[in-house]
């Protein structure tokens, strides 16, 4: 059977499915004609009718076989079932967005477990919708409208966000720390989980769904994920899935091919790393930066006032803008040397003498807007940081070592991204750019290239500043006497000093291991 193809062997719910009868999994009916009168017919009988409407929950228990709906004309607003993950669309694309969203708005409610306890899982709150022509437009305007009702959710995995949340986890209420708010931060910066503003990483998205995310520090709690999951996040809120995917990308002959084991067995080995360095260096330079670098824009409002005609219309007048200086206003109290010691994992010392070394300019941006002050002090300071721990970090290599499995553990990939390539160690080449396609092509062509792989995000050198994953290991073959191993970076540019400091500091570290 094709769905034997899909189901997850070996899980609890899998087994559940497998021992349904494929004929009462289902419940399919006509509930009402044109003219509104009920219709009963082979496909549709009174039980049916009464298990879907009325005895809901029973519907949502394990002990009920049926598993999936068929209906015509009757689930139209007003019935709520929340366990509702697939919605197929029979009807042309003409009509109005209104009735779209009535028809989505059945499967977009928060599942519940069989305690009726709702479920905030990403994974499990999915849903697909089998459409008719006309959707495209629709889900455009919908994944618009939706980042624009939730502007007032979270977007930011600060420790601010953090500090004091409350969840529960196994029946048990936890509630996370000053300390606990600044590991888990620490935590999703170093695996890349968020970048340098706080954002939600797609490295997260796919690890979590992949269920090999990093382990989280002593003490913490797994039900943390639920409270990293409530971040909103615009960008996977909506996919198309009807994009073509290829089942599979084994390793082809080029994975087995001498020069490559050559390589494989050089930068296969696991390592750990260890760095000192001296505080009043950092001190120092740090001052210096933000003595050169540092400005702050002072908060800017814009006013826009005009008449309002009815309900829908309004008509703009004059829009003007003003600069406000918070100076003797704001009533906000920061701690502005804990926000800086917690954003650089520094000590309250340290940032202490940071800040009072600076000039006396500089200082006083803080009063123009102080959360712009602070993320800029922050970031200043951690380039310093990354500065120093690249001449100092010191690399040991562990028995452990990555297994050929991280290039094949994808079943499916996205054909957009899946590119041919003939001299990779896999028939298709996992590619996110344009940069990137265009090295997969010269790669290929060049007679001095004997074969390569586009490295998974899975391999990885472990540094101070995070992970960081190079994208291609290369065999070059110099034509008489050696070959050449390679460790590539793709980037618009090859200018080091484009990237940012944060991320230079990532791959002088992967140099300075694979020098060693």
């Amino acid at each position: 059977m094709l769905v034997n193809e899909y189901i997850n062997e070996g899980t609890p719910y899998s087994k559940y499915l497998q021992g349904i009868d494929a004929k009462r999994t289902h419940a399919g009916y006509f509930a009402i004609d044109k003219k509104g009168r009920k219709v009963q017919d082979e496909s549709s009988n009174v039980s049916d009718y009464d298990l879907i409407l009325r005895d809901k929950e029973r519907l949502l228990s394990l002990d009920e076989p049926v598993r999936f709906i068929f209906s015509h004309s009757a689930l139209r607003e007003g019935w709520d079932n929340p366990n509702i993950f697939q919605i197929c669309t029979l009807k042309h694309g003409g009509e109005s967005p209104i009735a779209k969203r009535q028809e989505i708005g059945r499967g977009l409610r928060l599942c519940v477990n069989q305690d009726g306890a709702r479920e905030s899982d990403y994974e499990l709150n999915k849903l697909t919708v089998i459409a008719s022509d006309g959707y495209k437009d629709f889900v455009a305007g919908l994944q618009k409208g939706v980042a624009e009702d939730l502007y007032n959710r979270p977007v930011k995995a600060d420790i601010e966000y953090f500090r004091g949340k409350k969840f529960i986890a196994g029946g048990q209420e936890f509630i996370i720390s000053d300390y606990q708010a600044r590991q888990i931060h620490n935590y999703l910066l170093k695996n890349d989980y968020i970048d340098l503003d706080d954002n939600i990483t797609q490295k997260y998205h796919e690890d979590r769904e992949k269920k090999c995310l990093a382990p989280l520090p002593a003490g913490i709690n797994e039900g943390v994920h639920d409270v990293i999951q409530a971040i909103f996040d615009v960008n996977i809120m909506i996919e198309d899935g009807r994009r073509a995917r290829i089942d599979g990308n084994p390793l082809n002959k080029n994975f087995a091919r001498e020069e490559f084991q050559r390589l494989w067995s050089l930068i296969n080995h696991k390592y750990v790393y260890s760095v000192e360095f001296d505080s009043g260096e950092l001190i120092a330079k740090s001052i210096a930066s933000i003595n050169k670098e540092l400005s702050v824009n002072e908060i800017i409002i814009t006013i826009t006032t005009g008449n309002q005609g009815n309900l829908t219309e309004f008509e703009t007048a004059k829009i003007s803008t003003e600069q406000i200086n918070l100076s003797g206003l704001s009533t906000v109290k920061y701690d502005l040397v804990g926000n800086i010691a917690r954003g650089t994992n520094l000590t309250r010392r340290t940032a202490a003498k940071i800040l009072s070394g600076i000039e006396r300019e500089k200082f006083a941006m803080f009063t123009r807007n102080p959360e712009e002050f602070i993320k800029k002090i922050i970031n200043l300071i951690n380039e310093q940081r990354a500065a120093i721990i690249i001449e100092q970090v010191i690399y040991n290599r562990t028995e452990k070592e990555y297994d050929a499995g991280i290039f094949t553990d994808q079943k499916f990939l996205d054909s957009t991204r899946a590119i041919k390539a003939r001299k990779n160690i896999q028939d298709y080449a996992l590619l996110d750019s344009k940069v990137e396609q265009d090295m997969r092509e010269n790669l290929d062509a060049s007679e001095k290239v004997s074969v390569y792989a586009k490295l998974p995000i899975k391999f990885y050198i472990p540094t101070p500043m995070g992970n960081y994953s190079p994208d291609w290991a290369i065999v070059f073959n110099d034509g008489e006497r050696r070959e050449i191993y390679f460790i590539a970076e793709t980037k618009g540019s090859l200018e080091s000093l484009q990237l940012r400091p944060i991320e230079f500091a990532k791959i002088e570290c992967a140099k300075k291991l694979f020098a060693k």
